[in-house]
Order: C-alpha cells, then structure tokens, then sequence
C-alpha cells in the first residue's frame, strides 16, 4: 500500500448569513468603486458594511449581517464574499477593517517600541500565535498607538483580497469619531459605546483624550455600575455632567432606562459631523453604527 498521505479535506464554508439592514442609495450603482471607499466592522454584535463616495464625502451603503458563533468572522466573510456584489471586488480607492475585542492597549506614541507589541499587550492578554495576528494603528491627532490582537485568518484573507487594505481596532475609530466631534476648551464629557454585553467608556476634555477601557457586563445593574464608577474616578457628577451614549439599544430598552435614571443629562450621540449621508440611513437611528462610519475618519 502507498504510504503518500491523502490530502486535507477542504472544510465546507458556512451559509452566507441574511441581512439585518441593506440600504443603498441608488447612486451606487453608477459610482465606480475606485471612487469610493469600503468599510466593514467584525464584532460579537455583528458583520457590518458601509460604502463612502469619496467624492461627495457621502455614505451610500450600509449593511448589517448577523454573526455566527459557530464560525470565524474569516470564514463567515469569505462566505459572504463569495455571493456579495460589492465585498467581492477588490479595486476600492480604500479598504478599512475595524476589529471589536478587549485585546489591545494605548500607548503614549513616545513610549511605543516597534517589535514589542505582544509584549504590551502582555499584561492582561496573551497573544495565541497560531491564532492571531498583533496590529498596530498610530494615532497621529493624539499622538497615541492602538496594539491590538485580531483573529489571524481573517488578517490573512483581509490582506490577501486588500493587499493595501488597513486593519485596526474598533476602538480606534470610536476614538477619532469622538475627538473630531468634541470641542476646544469643552469640560470633561464622558462618552459609551454599547456593544454585545460590553461597554467602552471614554472620556474626553478639550479635544484630549483622558480615558478609555472596555467593561463586560451581564446586566443592566452592570452597566450602571461601571458608569458610575468611572465617573467617580474623574470627579464627574452624575447629576450634572452630561453623558453621550453610542450603540445598539433602543430608546425603551432596560440598557437606557437604568442610565436615564441615575444619569440626569444623558442623551443619545450623532453621526460623525461633516459627513454627508445617503437619505436611505435615515431608516437607522443616528446613534447606531458610530464606528462604522468613524471609519472614514481615520488614515
């Protein structure tokens, strides 16, 4: 008998997943994609896609896809890929990646060392090599350096179907979508991002950024903790200082009632300023898909 191997059965890619919002302005169809830029986020709330006419400076597409807990975003991409008439193609003017998980770090830019990233990120997580791909995103508006660590097959097939594409941190563009909205000389405002049973709080005070971590939470109690007690932390008052909320939550939902309770001045945030968006997101609430579209902020 031969002793040759048989090669490894090529693994079936899961079903393309349906869905949640597809919205297209109709002026896609006749924008080149050279002329436009691709944005997709991977996260526990979901695969998520938009498309900027650069342009116009305008958002023309946005869809919002389940995620299968059963599969990789990899694999989950490349299935969508494969039926997708605009994740397919690859001569975009610009390609972002924006992953969402607690694995990264902010550095001071003077401080950061290139080659030393898993060691940075050491200190409350450590790199799976086999599994994931370290990243890097500099900041230059604040002088900071995102380290983050990403699912390593979706890095590859990223980088192989963009190969000038970029991939960052989620938190990245929560970040620079939050500076480019504060103002010169503004009081210290805090600012959350709701996401799949976690929360990023940030707080900002004259165009600076003074805080960031990232809070798992199993119940609305949770959430108001964590809140609470990062405001404490900065001498915030709860009854005073005003809150600006980000994420996927409704206005009714337990998640806003209990911060609307304990938190006199609260309210829901806008999309980036400056931007122009296609009439058809205005079937989305404003406050949705922040990063998302934070993307087209960053370099």
């Amino acid at each position: 008998m031969s002793s040759t191997p048989l090669p490894a059965a090529t693994l079936p890619l899961p079903a393309p997943p349906v869905a949640l919002q597809s919205l297209r302005d109709e002026t896609l169809e006749s924008a080149a994609p050279a002329a436009c830029n691709l944005y997709l986020t991977a996260g526990a709330n979901g695969l998520r896609l938009g498309v900027a006419d650069i342009r116009r400076n305008k958002f023309v597409a946005l869809e919002d896809y389940p995620v299968n807990p059963e599969a990789s975003w990899a694999e989950q991409f490349q299935a969508l890929a494969a039926e997708h008439d605009l994740l397919g193609q690859t001569n975009w003017n610009q390609v972002r990646l924006a992953v969402q998980n607690r694995h990264f770090t902010l550095l001071p830019a003077p401080l950061f060392r290139p080659g030393d990233e898993a060691a940075y990120l050491r200190l409350h997580h450590t790199v799976d090599a086999d599994q994931e791909s370290v990243g890097r995103y500099m900041h230059s508006s604040m002088e900071l350096v995102s380290v983050f660590a990403a699912e390593r097959a979706l890095v590859r097939w990223f980088q192989a179907t963009y190969p000038t594409g970029r991939v960052l941190h989620q938190t990245s563009a929560l970040l620079e979508g939050i500076i480019h909205q504060s103002e010169v000389a503004a009081p210290r405002r805090l600012y959350l991002s709701l996401g799949h049973q976690e929360v990023t709080i940030v707080a900002v005070r004259d165009k600076r950024l003074e805080f960031c971590n990232v809070f798992s939470f199993a119940t609305p109690e949770d959430l108001i903790y964590y809140t609470i007690l990062v405001m404490q932390e900065l001498q915030l008052n709860p009854d005073q200082d005003a809150v600006v909320v980000w994420g996927d939550l409704m206005h009714d939902s337990e998640l806003f009632t209990i911060l609307r309770k304990y938190i006199r001045n609260i309210r829901f945030g806008n999309r980036p300023f400056d931007l122009a968006y296609s009439y058809r997101l205005n079937d989305v609430f404003e406050y949705r898909y922040f990063e998302l579209y934070s993307l087209h902020l960053c370099e």
